[in-house]
């Protein structure tokens, strides 16, 4: 049997250490980017910029030709999220209630906005699949059902209680700064974009580009330590299966032996009743007495066990509960009875 407590260790292992070296390639590319530190050169270092593409790090605050005014929160965003849960009691089969909830609306608005730090713009493209981009709760609201009685009459009939609706509202506002790491482009009419590069990281966090590159590099290192620390626990689990396993074969093998050494015995001991058959039946029974029929393993008692299913019977019931295949056949002993001779 494959020891898979330990192949599990490694593998998350092996899992961690490659994200580890993930985070590690990725700071050392943020420390190699080109920052700008006014948008205005942007546009500059596009024009005067041969090779293509260019990832640079730019930093500023959130702003729109035409923002999103939101219901609950009263700000103004470009980018809002709303999701309305539906909670409630329901009666369960063991006759108890327990709270659930319900999905009832989930959507999603998203305007052309832009990166401005006074001197410039440059507009942000396919910010939700950037590394570190997360929209902060604005609102989040819950409203009791109301207390009709016709309504409440019929979802107690259906095993519900109804609670309200739970309201939670993710804005992106106007004014947030932000600091981008991405691919500068600039389009035909000359409006600057930052956008998702072909190769390379595309982060949007507020945090700063320094402190991007100190968490990555922690990171890196945490996960380093965690590769190291579940490779040495999984080796170590796979040589404590290997140690068992060969010492599971060495007791098979001396109890093979064994079993040779006492059919040899056994064999010399027919030879001997060969021999004998002339004498009479008293004589046989005398003799039967001096030498009983010994257990094969430990050769001192006589085997007083059946086994179940092959039906030998050689050993012992001392013997025969440190073994799980037979001696003779080596099929697999599912159970073993003890006999008695009258």
């Amino acid at each position: 049997m494959l020891p898979w407590g330990g192949l599990s260790c490694c593998l998350s292992a092996a899992a961690l250490y490659l994200l580890g070296r993930s985070s590690g390639r990725d700071a050392e590319i943020l420390k190699s980017v080109t920052r700008v530190n006014q948008l205005k050169e942007l546009a500059q270092l596009l024009d005067a910029e041969c090779i293509l593409p260019l990832v640079v790090a730019i930093s500023g605050r959130v702003g729109s030709e035409t923002p999103i005014n939101c219901e609950f929160s009263g700000l103004r965003g470009v980018i809002v999220e709303e999701t309305a849960e539906q909670h409630f009691l329901k009666h369960n089969d063991a006759g108890s209630w327990i709270q659930d909830s319900a999905l009832m609306l989930s959507m999603s608005k998203e305007v052309p906005w832009y990166m401005d730090d006074g001197t410039g713009r440059a507009y942000v493209v396919g910010a939700r699949g950037a590394t570190g981009f997360v929209l902060p709760v604005a609102s989040e609201v819950f409203e009791e059902s109301g207390r009709s009685l016709v309504r409440g009459t019929l979802d107690y009939l259906q095993g519900l209680k109804m609670l309200g609706v739970k309201r939670i509202e993710r804005v992106l506002p106007t004014g947030t700064s932000l600091t981008i790491v991405g691919e500068a482009a600039k389009d035909d009419v000359g409006t600057v974009r930052i956008q998702r590069p072909h190769k390379g990281p595309f982060y949007i966090s507020p945090k700063s580009i320094d402190q991007l590159i100190t968490n990555l590099g922690k990171w890196a290192r945490w996960y380093k330590y965690a590769s190291v620390g579940l490779t040495a626990f999984g080796v170590y689990l796979i040589a404590k299966h290997a140690v068992q396993y060969i010492m599971e074969r060495r007791r098979r093998w001396e109890l093979q032996k064994k079993v040779l050494a006492a059919a040899a015995r056994r064999s010399g001991n027919d030879e001997e009743d060969a021999n004998d058959k002339t004498e009479s039946g008293s004589d046989s029974t005398k003799k039967d007495r001096l030498m009983p029929d010994l257990c094969v393993i430990c050769l001192e008692q006589e085997y007083n066990a059946v086994f179940v299913q092959c039906g030998h019977m050689c050993c012992c019931t001392t013997c025969s509960s440190q073994l799980t295949n037979c001696p003779l056949c080596r099929r697999r002993i599912e159970q073993v009875v003890k006999t008695f001779r009258h």
